[in-house]
């Protein structure tokens, strides 16, 4: 798989998984909402750990820089 995630791209996405694993620690409610807020956060640090995304290739959109 060729990479679609550029350099920034991947800084924000980490960060923001983060931000959610905070809220979730923080809040420590069992719930729908935090299922889904850690499925999310898995899904942005797995593709700013491999530098593929996915929903950016379905869309036809990549924010890394061409060599």
């Amino acid at each position: 798989m060729e990479q679609n995630v550029g350099v920034v791209d991947r800084l924000v996405r980490f960060g923001t998984a983060l931000f959610l694993i905070f809220i979730l620690v923080k809040t420590s409610k069992a719930s729908v909402l935090s299922a889904v807020l850690l499925v999310t956060s898995g899904a942005l640090i797995s593709s700013a750990s491999s530098g593929y995304c996915p929903l950016c290739t379905h869309l036809g959109m990549t924010t890394a820089s061409r060599s």
